[in-house]
């Protein structure tokens, strides 16, 4: 059995060199990501679904984060019936720490990775988790990404300059929001619908809701929209998170 990887830390973006090429212009810039965001096939028969599972890890998130521990195995039972599915956990607590796991692809893995992780206090760094689903999604494929938080305490434009980046490249981000702060959700909703994704509230301690959502969120990474039509037919979250996605 390969032994588990501890979550690497996801660098902050450098600073240009000076002897970098000069840049080009923003209609060069939009017209050469939207050739490589094309060229991206991460709904390619028979790849494996892959799915950035993201979560806040500042201090206030304790009781969600082991909600979340116990309810990620139903994204992979879920998957199952439509495919296979990995899972990249992507979280950030503390003084900008900011860290990634390797690719996951069983419901016990990912529980152990979970297990060892506290959270610390800290202020919240989406922008860094919208970096590094881009960057997997240009690498590697990536079919969604899903983000579990509170709050937002970040320029908003900058967070939708990245999201619409990743709806540029067909990766739409599920984020749910834990309670009802309005600056949250204003920005939170902006993210999803830039992306294509969705947004959705559910009330902190709320196991049921939070389990239909991930449940949506893995058959979309699995199986694509089909399968969440399929779903919403039967589970509300599904219902909820494909009536927002253009």
């Amino acid at each position: 059995m390969a032994r588990e990887r501890t979550p690497t830390p996801i660098d902050r973006p450098a600073d240009h060199d000076s002897a970098t090429p000069a840049p080009l212009s923003a209609s060069d810039e939009i017209a050469a990501f939207v050739a490589k965001a094309r060229a991206m096939s991460p709904h390619a028969s028979g790849a494996r679904g892959r799915l950035v599972f993201a979560l806040d890890a500042t201090m206030s998130r304790q009781p969600t984060w082991d909600m979340a521990c116990h309810l990620q195995a139903d994204m992979f039972r879920e998957a199952a019936a439509l495919g296979s599915l990995d899972i990249k956990l992507v979280y950030y607590r503390g003084l900008a720490e900011c860290r990634a796991s390797g690719w996951v692809s069983d419901s016990d893995t990912l529980a152990r990775l979970m297990g060892k992780i506290d959270c610390r206090g800290g202020h919240t760094q989406i922008g860094r988790v919208l970096a590094e689903t881009r960057r997997q999604a240009v690498e590697s494929g990536v079919r969604a990404l899903v983000f579990v938080g509170d709050a937002v305490e970040e320029p908003i434009d900058d967070l939708c300059a990245t999201a619409g980046e990743l709806g540029l490249l067909k990766v739409p981000a599920f984020v749910f929001q834990e309670g009802a702060d309005p600056g949250a959700e204003q920005a939170l909703r902006e993210i999803a619908r830039l992306s294509g994704g969705a947004w959705c509230r559910f009330d902190p301690g709320a196991a049921g809701q939070l389990r239909e959502l991930l449940r949506a969120a893995a058959a979309y990474a699995a199986g694509g929209r089909d399968a969440l039509r399929q779903l919403a037919q039967s589970a509300q979250g599904a219902a909820l998170l494909l009536g927002q996605m253009r």
